[in-house]
């Protein structure tokens, strides 16, 4: 910021009339804005005054209406029916407020009162005087000696042939109509056709009146009191002196009530607007005066900045060049671990295929012998066969037939399970019939336990267990806790294997053993981890057959069982439709 000499005594009178100027406009605008919402809810709280009383004396005109034609107000010469009329009214008013229920014939004369206060003739009242013409009638005032407020509802009476025969009359009491709603804010009047406030939340202005042709109001004991009238854009606002309980500043609006002959008015107060006004004034002027004297103080700095900037763009730029080079270095870690991984997964397939191939050496020769038993028993039925078909005896020749037929069925499961089991690919998840796995890996085992003389416990569901799984790999895994049950039991008393299927809140097989049990629980599944003598395993089945597990959904694990050995246990899925089922 730079100025002459001259010129530099003028800048700061300048800035602060300018300021000012704005200042000035700011309040004005947000005054004006105020005195909007004001007004909006002003013009709300005084709708909803109307519609109150309105509401509270619809209650007394319907209720001259309906009683009009009650039949208990017929033959009131009677006297016992008048007694009983004058019961039915009193019990209407003492239900509805009202401060008195009344029935007069034509003439004028009551016949029947709940309380009597209106007196007992109501000619020349402008509320009766109109239902005789066979409208509803209406009028306020002041009730008779009581001096109480009264709004005052008449309803004609026909007779048979037409002609209006009386009116019921029905008394509100207006103080009770002010209850619900007195001392609230913002100050509510209403003002009948003559300018005199009849019914107000605030008692000190009862009574007042408002001059002819004038604003304001006057006190009803004529005394003077402050009052001023003006006008913010197209609000009027009323400058006032009239007690402690109404603003000094209000926002003046009224609406006419033509149904009930007020006029509704309500006095806002404009304090809060003033308020925010100057809030609104004095913040927009302290933020051009911190602007002024920050505009200086950035000048001044601007030229150490621009130094500290330009130091600071060279350290980006090294920093820069520096992350550039770690981000290179970050990629070709990455691609090596990525190469790694795929690595990794090819040993790992490689490992389980050389897995299986081992399992396939370990029972060659159960299944061999598996193999050559029925073949044995095939070429003995043939021979047979042959024999009985040269004597003549078919039927013994077809009972041969069946039998070779079956034997070699049992030949060709064995085979069709060995491929399956023997095949290296990757199947993707199905419907798998955990039963019929089970059985195909004891039938491949079998060979060798019965080698061995472990003893099979296991008992087949009578129906289908479906899960979601690979029909390979599940027969796998089972495979591989048969076999390392069968070689945890070498040189045990006793020797038992117990599968079984828990079709429980989790569907799962279980696999138990009479072994020794697992010395360390937690690390059974830990690639390497075997507890063989060397030579007798890599410690890689329980690891491979986890991952396996992992991949459709399901969790193995192992645990030493309550009586003895080891139990590993094979949680699966159940196939969607079972489940729901």
């Amino acid at each position: 910021m730079t100025a002459f000499p001259g010129q530099r005594r003028w800048i700061v009178p300048a800035f602060l009339l300018a300021v000012a100027a704005v200042s000035a406009g700011v309040w004005r605008y947000g005054y004006l804005q105020a005195l909007d919402q004001l007004a909006r809810r002003g013009d709300a709280d005084l709708a909803l005054a109307s519609d109150r009383l309105s509401t509270q004396l619809q209650v007394y005109r319907e209720l001259a209406v309906l009683m009009a034609d009650h039949p208990a107000l017929e033959g009131l010469d009677d006297p016992a029916r008048a007694r009983a009329a004058q019961a039915l009214l009193l019990r209407v008013a003492d239900k509805t407020a009202a401060l008195d229920v009344v029935y007069a014939r034509a003439d004028g004369r009551v016949l029947a009162a709940a309380r009597g206060i209106t007196g007992p003739d109501l000619r020349g009242t402008p509320a009766f005087e109109r239902a005789l013409h066979g409208a509803l009638g209406s009028e306020h005032g002041l009730l008779g000696a009581t001096g109480l407020r009264a709004y005052t509802y008449a309803a004609p009476v026909f007779g048979a042939g037409g002609a209006v025969r009386g009116a019921l009359v029905v008394v509100a009491d207006i103080e009770d109509v002010e209850q619900t709603w007195r001392g609230s804010a913002p100050v509510v009047f209403f003002t009948d056709t003559g300018g005199e406030v009849f019914i107000t939340n605030r008692s000190e202005l009862m009574f007042w009146t408002r001059p002819p042709g004038a604003p304001g109001l006057v006190p009803a004991d004529g005394r003077d009191r402050d009052f001023a009238i003006g006008r913010i854009g197209r609000h009027e606002v009323w400058k006032l002196g009239w007690g402690p309980y109404v603003p000094a500043r209000a926002l003046h609006l009224s609406r006419d009530l033509p149904v009930i002959g007020f006029t509704g008015e309500v006095l806002v107060d404009v304090a809060p607007a003033l308020r925010l006004a100057g809030l609104q004034a004095a913040a927009v002027a302290a933020i051009f005066l911190a602007f002024g004297a920050l505009l200086y103080l950035a000048t001044e700095r601007r030229r150490t900045l621009a130094r500290a900037n330009a130091v600071l763009e060279n350290r980006v730029a090294e920093r820069t060049r520096a992350l550039s080079d770690a981000n290179a270095q970050l990629r070709r870690e990455v691609s090596e671990r990525q190469e790694a991984e795929a690595a990794l997964k090819r040993a790992q397939a490689d490992l389980v295929q050389a897995g299986k191939l081992s399992a396939l050496g370990q029972m060659s020769a159960g299944i061999s012998h598996e193999l050559n038993q029925p073949l044995m028993a095939i070429r003995q039925y043939a021979d047979n066969g042959a024999a009985l078909l040269q004597r003549g005896r078919t039927g013994a020749v077809a009972d041969n037939l069946s039998r070779i037929s079956q034997l070699a069925a049992r030949a060709a499961r064995i085979i069709r399970n060995l491929r399956a089991f023997a095949r290296n690919e990757s199947e993707p998840m199905a419907r798998v019939d955990l039963a019929a796995v089970v059985e195909s890996a004891v039938e491949l085992t079998g060979a060798r336990l019965r080698a061995e003389g472990i003893e099979l416990d296991w008992r087949p569901p009578v129906a289908p267990v479906w899960v979601r799984g690979g029909e390979v790999r599940l027969s796998q895994v089972l495979i591989n806790l048969v076999n390392n049950a069968a070689d945890a039991m070498a040189g045990q008393a006793e020797r038992r294997i117990r599968i079984r299927i828990e079709d429980g809140a989790k569907l799962a097989v279980s696999v138990r053993d009479t072994g020794p049990g697992i010395a360390d629980p937690e690390k059974i599944f830990e690639p390497f981890y075997s507890t063989k003598e060397v030579g007798g395993g890599m410690g890689l089945g329980l690891s491979i057959s986890y991952g396996m597990v992992q991949s459709f959904g399901g969790n193995i694990r192992g645990a030493n069982a309550p009586g003895g050995g080891a139990v590993f246990t094979l949680e699966l899925e159940r196939w969607p439709e079972e489940r729901a089922a």
